[in-house]
């Protein structure tokens, strides 16, 4: 792994997420994300015992303190039209959302 993301990679990664930014605002992305990077990294030299498990979100759940599932219920909206009317495009009681443009990938 880099120690930086240089302004090539941050470009190539622009790309193919098919963002725009304006010069200000991709200087200051690449340096939050630098200073992010940075972080991993004083992280990682943390040194941990072999014996620790590794956790999620930081907190080990065993069964005994893990919350049980929840039940996949349906809950209609209170105010579905009322939602809808703030959307710039609904078709049949659903959002249109733009096309996502692409290129073939090699």
């Amino acid at each position: 792994m880099t120690d930086e993301i240089t302004l090539e990679l941050f470009e190539h990664l622009v790309e193919l997420a098919a963002f725009a930014f304006n010069p200000e605002e991709a200087d200051y992305l690449r340096r939050e994300l630098n200073s992010q990077l940075k972080a991993i990294h004083q992280l990682e030299a943390v040194s941990l015992r072999e014996d620790v498990p590794l956790a999620s979100h930081g907190v080990t759940y065993t069964p005994q303190t893990r919350a049980g599932l929840r039940k996949d219920v349906w809950e209609p909206c209170d105010n579905p039209d009322e939602i809808l009317a703030q959307a710039p495009q609904v078709r049949d009681g659903y959002f249109i959302v733009p096309d996502i443009p692409h290129t073939k990938l090699d």
